[in-house]
């Protein structure tokens, strides 16, 4: 909770606070359900008041006119629009489009560019949101800003004002909308939405400034987007923890219904996988051997073989022999060595080999690494294979050790001998790597399945109790907290209680918070894609292959387990965030990318273009690709998306990709199938027919539920691709 009224403020707050003393008349008003708008004209700013009656308001800035405003007109509007806004001043011109709708929650939207009279120089730009009170004073109203923007993750702040109980907000900043201002001022919006109260929502980012500041103006004459803000509104305000997650989650996706969507692309996964495979068999850079045996390079001959990049691989294989129906000699090669990694006295699979280097403490561990393994070895276990079975059980004494040694709140990295602590946390907020305990919790519920032993259910409800309290700082690492959420809704299946559920949704908030939900064209990224992506640590400044694929698969985990009850925007954005994996993932390959893109300097290793593996890291604000290394242990990407996105046709020459899950594929006739999806009711899925032999592709017709047929988005000698509604079924005949 902040203290208003107590805290310092800037002269922007106490103009703002003067501009509403003083009563001025509006220049435009509109309702927008229970709460009214009203556009005011201070000495340089135009604002946005938006009001409850007798419960406070929202102040938001449209237009910011250093020097004083000139003239504001209003435009004629478009049908069923309301009117857009110009505003002159010594800048130039401003022009604002505002929309507002009440069809779910309220949304208003204002979308700002300004048009320099002269090339034009930003040193600074304020922020544009205050909360008021019930007589429009920002210093009397009182609130908590649950989660604001982390790096250049999405440009969002949430957060709830209560006294007076006006309801809760979500600031949305389309930060796409603004990648001409970033080009030309060469900034990057890193934490730029946020603030401290009551003056919060978007701050432009703007060069350093210092005796010879950086020269990089806005163009003259040339209308440039400063603002794309959209807002959404809940009448309720505080709430606990887990219904504010979903509130967030809700909110959230009212926000994404708003924006315009970029496109995705076919992706050949299952060539990529057969690449893949081969280079895993026969480059010198992914494999060395040890006692014997067979073991994968974490990076491009480099760093000692770990169980965590064994297992990574070793399932990904597994799928993708499932998915063949073909065994892969190249996994079971590698499973026969895994024998080396447990450690019998210790009873737990080790992280290292016993003859790991002196450069490496052989005692510590992440602790995460301690259970990723168990969790691969569990899903090998659960579909009958012995090997996987024994180490699996013959573990999870130690694992739960552990975890109650710890009280399930674990630190950054330990020893594995005595537990004593060599990493605590992460920052200087104290805490550790919080989201371990959900897939402890996910870990323990396959040892339940396996076993049928209470004592494993036990464990899982007390790591998932423990996360109470979290909120927006549950999320270490993105694909823990999906495999934390995915660990939940398997526990409210199992155990009926609703509890667990809700938890899910603190574990999907808390994933989502930490999304570039927009995307990016500065500098290098302007060559790959990054919309929807989670960056791979709660602080971290790139997004990584390994835990976009892992997240993918805990979340198939999750919607299989979901069923009618699942929230619909929960459902809507997982979907989303796993159809646009498959779009966006590629670009970690150093072959789809152009050469100049590459890092000079690489941590891991080194790149080779020639191979199909991919790099671990992409960067949203467009640093060089690939500085952490060409990641061996990631190459389980392409095996994970070719196995679950395309789907075999038995006795047609073709198979058909979908980017959502299907919940039903039903052969209806010798030349026809129903195929459903369950994602976003407003949103979109790409379906493709992929020819896999030399026959030519038959003559096809794909038909909606209701019968409409469906016309071609492309059409090829080898593929033919629609888009189709993203939930319901089609039926396609051949």
């Amino acid at each position: 909770m902040h203290e208003t009224g107590r805290s310092p403020v800037s002269g922007e707050v106490l103009q703002l606070r003067q501009l509403l003393l003083s009563r001025s008349k509006a220049f435009l008003t509109f309702s927008m359900g229970e709460r009214s708008v009203e556009i005011l004209k201070g000495s340089d700013a135009l604002w946005a008041i938006i009001r409850r009656r007798d419960r406070g308001g929202i102040a938001l800035r449209l237009a910011h006119c250093p020097g004083g405003i000139g003239k504001v007109r209003k435009l004629r509007a478009r049908a069923n629009a309301l009117p857009e806004i110009e505003v002159e001043s010594a800048l130039g011109r401003h022009r604002i489009v505002l929309g507002s709708n009440t069809d779910d929650l309220s949304v208003l939207r204002a979308t700002v560019t300004l048009e320099p009279a002269f090339p034009l120089l930003i040193p600074f730009h304020p922020r544009d949101l205050y909360p008021l009170d019930a007589q429009d004073d920002p210093l009397a109203a009182q609130g908590t800003v649950e989660a604001a923007q982390r790096g250049v993750n999405s440009g969002l702040c949430y957060f709830h004002l209560d006294e007076p109980a006006f309801g809760t907000l979500l600031y949305f900043q389309n930060l796409t909308a603004l990648n001409d201002y970033f080009r030309e001022t060469r900034t990057t919006p890193d934490a730029a939405v946020g603030g401290i109260w009551p003056e919060l929502g978007y701050l432009p980012p703007s060069p350093p400034q210092s005796g010879t500041p950086p020269v990089n103006p806005l163009p003259a004459h040339r209308a440039i987007t400063m603002s794309d803000a959209i807002l959404v509104f809940h009448d309720d305000p505080a709430c606990d923890e887990q219904g504010g997650a979903r509130r967030f989650l809700q909110m959230l996706g009212v926000a994404y219904r708003q924006l315009d969507l970029p496109p995705t692309d076919f992706r050949d996964w299952v060539g990529r996988a057969e690449k893949t495979l081969g280079d895993l068999e026969t480059a010198p850079e992914a494999t060395i051997r040890h006692y014997g045996h067979v073991y994968i390079h974490p990076y491009t001959a480099s760093e000692y073989p770990d169980i965590m990049v064994q297992m990574s691989i070793i399932s990904a294989l597994r799928d993708y022999a499932a998915w063949t129906k073909k065994p892969v000699a190249f996994g079971a090669e590698l499973e026969k060595g895994l024998v080396k990694f447990h450690d019998t006295q210790l009873g737990t699979m080790r992280r290292y080999l016993p003859n790991v280097g002196k450069d490496k403490d052989k005692m510590a561990v992440d602790s995460w690494y301690l259970y990723h393994p168990l969790l691969n070895l569990g899903r090998l276990a659960l579909e009958g294979d012995r090997r996987a079975k024994t180490l699996f059980l013959s573990s999870l004494g130690y694992a739960t050790k552990a975890a109650r040694h710890f009280k399930y709140a674990w630190p950054i990295q330990f020893k594995v001998d005595d537990f004593r602590v060599i990493v605590e946390a992460r920052n200087d907020d104290g805490l550790g790597q919080t989201d371990v305990g959900g897939i402890y919790a996910f870990v323990m519920l396959q040892a339940y399945e396996l076993t049928d032993d209470s004592h494993y259910l036990d464990e899982a409800r007390a790591a998932i109790d423990v996360a109470n309290g979290m909120r927006f700082e549950l999320n270490y690492q993105a694909n823990l907290t999906a495999w934390g959420a995915s660990a939940c809704l398997r526990l409210w299946r199992i155990t009926n209680c609703e509890y667990y559920m809700r938890q899910s949704y603190v574990y999907l908030a808390s994933f989502f918070h930490n999304c570039e939900i927009w995307e990016s064209e500065i500098e290098h990224a302007q060559h790959y894609r990054n919309f929807l992506a989670a960056t791979c640590l709660h602080d971290a400044p790139y997004m990584a292959i390994y835990e976009c694929f892992d997240s993918f698969a805990a979340f198939e985990k999750y919607l299989k387990d979901s069923g009618p009850d699942l929230d619909p925007a929960a459902r809507m954005l997982i979907s989303e965030y796993c159809k646009y994996a498959l779009d966006r993932a590629w670009f970690y390959y150093p072959d789809a990318l152009p050469k100049e893109v590459l890092s000079d300097k690489v941590r891991n290793g080194h790149i080779d273009r020639s191979l199909s593996f991919p790099l671990e890291d992409l960067y949203g604000d467009g640093q060089p690709a690939g500085q952490v290394g060409q990641e061996i242990y990631g190459a389980g990407a392409a095996f994970v998306f070719a196995s679950r996105s395309f789907h075999p046709v038995e006795d047609a020459p073709f198979l058909i990709f979908c980017d959502h899950f299907p919940v039903s594929n039903e052969r209806t006739s010798a030349r026809s199938l129903s195929f459903g999806i369950d994602g976003g009711s407003t949103c979109k899925a790409a379906f493709s027919v992929v020819r896999t032999t030399r026959k030519r592709l038959p003559a096809l017709t794909l038909k909606s539920a209701s019968g409409e047929e469906i016309a071609p988005a492309y059409e090829g000698a080898d593929r033919v691709d629609f888009k189709i509604p993203a939930s319901g079924q089609v039926l396609l005949g051949w």
